[in-house]
């Protein structure tokens, strides 16, 4: 029995990564350069020269954890980006508590074993916080050393939840914000009132669990699991498994694939599977991820998320400008990078509340209540489960790549890490007494 304390163990299945050119500039580890020497140059591992801070200011260094090549580049590059472009944002308005923001963002190699590694180069380099990892074994692999090292890691990918802890910000959504209402929509009319679905993962905890709580709610609504096949980081070849789909009967496809696997995904799918009778809804897939994808391929398919680039707010629009004006034109955005954007700032936030970059008064900070707004809309930080609050939306793939929304919560729901219906008696206040165990609770059972 795993209890959802318990880390699952992943680093077997993730394989030595591909060495392939990113369609990005990857800089090479252990590089410095700062963007204001070089904009020509894809972000830096040094950042943070601004006009807004004077030549010898105090400086002050957080680390980016991404990688920058292997399967996981695909969507962790980007986030790299953003986060990069706000340290400039900051630093040209005067850095924060006076000090300039610098950051270190070696390359994971989409490796489990190199996230503590790093985390650990960082923090003896002197780094305040951590932002970034990817998939959740990269994220349970960093627990003890933040732990011992009284750190903060800030989490921005979507996630299967079943975890809490003091040391960790996630600002991804969890399956009560996102596949629990797609579920929902999927057996009401709107969605076709869908019975039979398969599920469809990477071989992690992430996906495992995500669909754990995914088979309570599909029980719960009287639809049923018409198949449940997961595969590892660096599958190319889906071809076999959508046979077995079309066999299945299967009325749409829960897909929960991390990394650029999904490329191969979407062709294998589009030769057997017309999209407008089994749809696919995949929860780790973004506008920015699905430049990746052959035209044609993803038209019809759903994405589920909290933000599309597509959504009409002035945030948005002023967001997308400014990196634009700055790392491309060409640039297309996704929920990650934006749930990386809204983190860092509510980093920003708590700092500057705090008067401090320790830890503890960081942390203390959150309980005063914390709203960033983001380009998606408005972020609250939940000082009880230290989860942010997030929309609901579905996106309809249209033939550019982008997304139409057609289903949207009406407000940011909040978050729900230990759902009743699949973790009874499991809950978190880390503002009151902390995590309340419940009975023991196997994802694989």
């Amino acid at each position: 029995m795993t209890s959802p304390k318990e880390a699952r163990n992943e680093s077997p299945i993730v394989r030595p990564p591909r060495r392939r050119t990113s369609r990005r500039v990857v800089l090479g580890e252990g590089m410095a350069a700062t963007l204001a020497a070089s904009r020509l140059l894809a972000p830096s591992l040094f950042v943070g020269c601004s006009l807004g801070i004077p030549p010898r200011a105090a400086e002050v260094m957080i680390g980016l954890l991404h990688s920058q090549t292997g399967p996981l580049a695909i969507g962790s590059t980007s986030v790299r980006d953003i986060e990069t472009h706000a340290v400039e944002r900051f630093n040209a308005a005067g850095g924060i508590l006076g000090q300039k923001v610098t950051a270190r963002s070696p390359d994971t190699r989409s490796r489990t074993d190199l996230f503590p590694r790093r985390a650990n180069e960082l923090l003896d380099a002197g780094a305040v916080a951590l932002f970034g990892c990817w998939s959740s074994a990269s994220r349970k692999a960093l627990l003890p050393i933040l732990e011992a090292r009284d750190t903060l890691l800030f989490y921005p990918v979507q996630y299967g939840g079943n975890e809490t802890s003091r040391h960790v910000v996630y600002g991804g959504q969890i399956p009560n914000q996102q596949v629990l209402p797609a579920i929902d929509w999927l057996s009401s009319a709107a969605g076709g009132s869908r019975r039979k679905i398969f599920l469809l993962g990477s071989d992690i905890v992430s996906s495992r669990t995500t669909n754990f709580v995914a088979k309570k709610w599909l029980a719960e609504k009287g639809m049923t699991v018409a198949g449940e096949e997961y595969f590892p980081l660096d599958q190319v070849d889906f071809a076999p498994v959508v046979g077995r789909i079309v066999e299945s009967g299967a009325e749409c496809i829960l897909n929960t694939v991390i990394g650029d696997g999904n490329i191969q995904l979407f062709g294998n799918l589009a030769a057997k599977v017309d999209a407008a009778k089994v749809p696919m809804l995949s929860t780790s897939i973004s506008e920015d991820d699905l430049r990746s994808v052959p035209a044609g391929l993803a038209d019809g398919h759903f994405v589920l998320s909290n933000y599309f680039q597509t959504v009409d707010i002035p945030a948005n629009r002023e967001w997308m400008a400014g990196f634009r004006a700055e790392f491309g034109r060409d640039r297309v955005f996704g929920d990650t990078m934006e749930s990386a954007w809204s983190l860092i700032h509510l980093w920003k936030q708590a700092v500057e509340k705090a008067g401090s970059f320790a830890t503890d008064a960081v942390r203390a900070a959150f309980a005063s209540g914390l709203v960033f707004a983001g380009p998606g809309g408005p972020v609250a930080l939940d000082p009880a489960t230290q989860h942010c609050s997030r929309y609901f939306r579905l996106g309809k793939v249209r033939r550019d790549k982008l997304c139409d929304v057609v289903r949207s919560s009406e407000d940011p729901i909040p978050p729900d890490p230990y759902p009743q219906i699949a973790f009874p008696g499991w809950k978190c206040d880390w503002t009151r007494d902390g995590l309340q165990r419940g009975a023991e609770v196997s994802i694989d059972g």
